[in-house]
């Protein structure tokens, strides 16, 4: 379903996102997820130092489809492998342009940490240490 831009609200008025924002959007990226599914994901990709609960999951699905971040889906897999009382989640082309703004927004921040001093580049997971923040 695509969103007539009217309609969509101002990205600069959504961020800072919550992390529970930000993480069910992440989690969504390149997959089609139940509730169930996004808390599995998050747990797993966090090593366990994130656990959404149900509430929070799913008051944060409510704001982010109204937010036109996420839409349910009606596609469903095969029926004999799913639950038919799940409802699916997508990530929408503008739930994607927000992602990306918050996520530059962070990079932002590790960037002024690393160049104040607070985190040396070897304490940054990912950065390799030949390359240019």
């Amino acid at each position: 379903m695509t969103h007539s831009a009217s309609l969509l609200p101002d990205l600069e008025d959504l961020l800072p996102l919550t992390p529970a924002t930000f993480h069910i959007l992440l989690a969504l990226v390149g997959q089609e997820r139940h509730g169930y599914s996004i808390m599995r994901e998050v747990e797993a990709y966090t090593r366990g130092k994130l656990r959404l609960g149900a509430t929070t999951l799913y008051r944060s699905i409510k704001q982010m489809l109204a937010a036109h971040l996420i839409d349910e889906t009606d596609e469903r897999p095969d029926p004999s492998l799913d639950d038919e009382r799940r409802r699916y989640y997508r990530i929408t082309a503008f739930g994607r342009r927000v992602l990306q703004a918050e996520t530059s927004r962070l990079a932002a921040l590790v960037t002024l940490a690393h160049a104040k001093g607070v985190l040396e580049a070897e304490n940054i997971p990912g950065l390799s240490l030949g390359g240019a923040l």
